[in-house]
């Protein structure tokens, strides 16, 4: 595939409808989920990665003590549930953020850095999942479900480690989590995560090159773009609930031109963060 830079607007909305058009699988609804960079410099690395060292080690205790700190939440009983909680959090996690929302994804993808080109990502997450381990396909087919709940890889994997033994080689799973608060459902969130903590979405990407899409956007489409969104309403306001997001959407509104860095645009789709942490997160 490789990346393609979109000369307008249309030229994008074009793009993805035509990918949809060509890849209609019979489901209700389109089988792409969407991930978007406010810069090409950034990567689709994972919050756990970017710990650096001997991060997959960390990865049991990271999630042994945000439970046990975080016991009076109730996301759910699973371990997904809880790892859901944590990503939405900002722990440093395995999972990547995703949504079924192309403008979504091109809020953050647009909201800053307005002098670098932004990335819009689409993965058919159906076309990936029938590259899964036959008990995670089956369990799909039976349910005739396009992503898992939190539940359904609780069936087959009560923890990462199962998850991970159900086959040698790396695999990619999409699954929608609770709905936590109105972030989660007005950002149509998706999590993914790889059977592998140091296998990252990239390698499966590059390994995979018929299963996703990818558009660079340039600053004056960026540009054209934002005032599109602004004008749907699909704004910090709306994306980000709550006091953060509505500061955050005033002062983007009310700086001249965009706002100049990642932090300034809400450029997460897990919430306010810094440039180094937003770094391969989406704009999810």
């Amino acid at each position: 595939m490789g990346m393609v830079e979109v000369s307008s607007w249309r030229e994008l909305d074009d793009a993805i409808a035509g990918v949809d058009r060509r890849h209609g699988s019979g489901h209700a609804h389109s089988t792409l989920v969407f991930r978007g960079l406010a810069k090409s410099s950034y990567s689709h690395v994972s919050g756990l990665a970017r710990l650096q060292g001997d991060y997959a080690v960390l990865e049991p205790h990271l999630i042994r003590n945000f439970r046990k700190y975080a016991h009076r939440q109730t996301p759910g009983p699973t371990v997904w549930d809880w790892l859901a909680l944590g990503q939405h959090h900002g722990l440093p996690t395995r999972l990547l953020d995703w949504t079924f929302s192309p403008l979504v994804a091109l809020h953050f993808a647009t909201a800053s850095w307005p002098a670098d080109d932004g990335v819009l990502l689409a993965v058919d997450c159906a076309a990936a999942h029938r590259l899964l381990p036959e008990p995670l396909r089956v369990m799909l087919d039976r349910e005739g479900a396009l992503l898992f709940t939190t539940e359904m890889l609780a069936r087959e994997a009560a923890d990462l480690a199962s998850f991970d033994a159900l086959d040698d080689e790396p695999f990619l799973a999409f699954f929608e989590p609770p709905s936590l608060d109105e972030r989660v459902v007005n950002q149509s969130s998706v999590l993914s995560v790889i059977s592998c903590p140091e296998f990252q979405l990239e390698q499966w990407l590059d390994k995979h090159q018929d299963l996703w899409w990818a558009w660079s956007i340039p600053p004056e489409v960026k540009a054209e773009i934002r005032e599109r969104l602004d004008q749907a309403n699909i704004t910090e306001r709306v994306l980000l609930p709550g006091l953060d997001g509505l500061a955050a959407w005033l002062r983007r509104y009310y700086t001249p031109g965009l706002a100049g860095r990642a932090e300034d645009g809400g450029a997460s789709m897990s919430g306010m963060e810094t440039d180094r942490q937003q770094e391969g997160r989406m704009g999810g």
